[in-house]
């Protein structure tokens, strides 16, 4: 089985431009970019053949050049990133068994998450996406709530069924609970991990297809294959005590600084 990841990465995000090329100070203050951090950790995955970073900018371009990484330019049309995805798998041949889209603003994802996604999607022939997801502890929880109370996009949350299939992902946090959570209590909510396993056919049909009504109001790329028909596995990962967040806000980055410090990551 081989495997390519493949880190999609645009300068001009309408709600943090440049965000790739933001600094993030590690435990020992050391800065080094949000696109070579997710890098770093892509890099540090097993099994993998390949690892791409995928752009349509020569500012990430070069910068991603300047500390190793291997770069596959792509068109300004990508409406996201599997469409990014899509067009670098297709530029560098095909051929590979499945494709990971490690998003470049989860510079946290540990090895382990990819790792047991890709076997996830590996062992479920019925499935042609897969998607880690992770069950929120109060103080997970209490964070996604806070953001959307002062009106930011935090991170997303996903409901799947009985054999993990999964039923909808939205940037508001689902399913309702309306009681109160201790920091380290689990709760019934799943935060959705920005990282996917695609089958190449799925992949490569999925830039033809008109963004739907859900993926349009979620801003969520995941939900075209839904719309479609296609299903999404949901794939259950552990923390094992690790802190993981998403860089979405400008906000975002002294909590990410803080969790590196915190885990005495570099």
């Amino acid at each position: 089985m081989s495997v390519l990841i493949v880190i999609p990465a645009r300068f001009a995000s309408s709600r943090y431009p440049g965000k790739p090329l933001v600094g993030l100070k590690g435990a020992s203050g050391q800065t080094q970019s949000l696109i070579e951090r997710s890098w770093r950790a892509a890099s540090a995955v097993g099994g993998v053949d390949r690892v791409v970073v995928a752009t349509d900018d020569d500012r990430i371009r070069e910068a991603a050049e300047g500390f190793g990484a291997e770069v596959v330019m792509t068109s300004e049309s990508c409406r996201n990133g599997t469409e990014r995805c899509a067009e670098a798998h297709a530029a560098l041949g095909g051929g590979f068994d499945i494709v990971v889209n490690l998003q470049g603003d989860a510079p946290l994802t540990p090895h382990w998450f990819v790792e047991d996604l890709v076997a996830g999607l590996n062992s479920a022939p019925e499935a042609e996406i897969a998607t880690p997801v992770l069950r929120c502890d109060g103080e997970m929880l209490n964070g996604l709530l806070a953001d959307r109370r002062q009106g930011r996009v935090g991170g997303t949350t996903a409901v799947f069924a009985t054999d993990h299939s999964a039923m909808y992902f939205s940037k508001e946090v689902i399913p309702f609970t309306a009681r109160s959570y201790a920091d380290d209590e689990p709760s019934p909510v799943f935060h959705h991990v920005g990282v996917y396993a695609y089958r190449p056919d799925a992949l490569s049909a999925y830039p033809a297809w008109p963004t739907g009504p859900l993926e349009e109001l979620e801003g969520l790329e995941q939900l075209r294959f839904m719309e479609n028909g296609r299903k999404v596995l949901c794939v259950e990962v552990s923390a094992r005590g690790r802190q993981f967040w998403e860089l979405n806000n400008p906000e975002d980055v002294p909590k990410l600084e803080a969790m590196m410090k915190a885990m005495n990551l570099d």
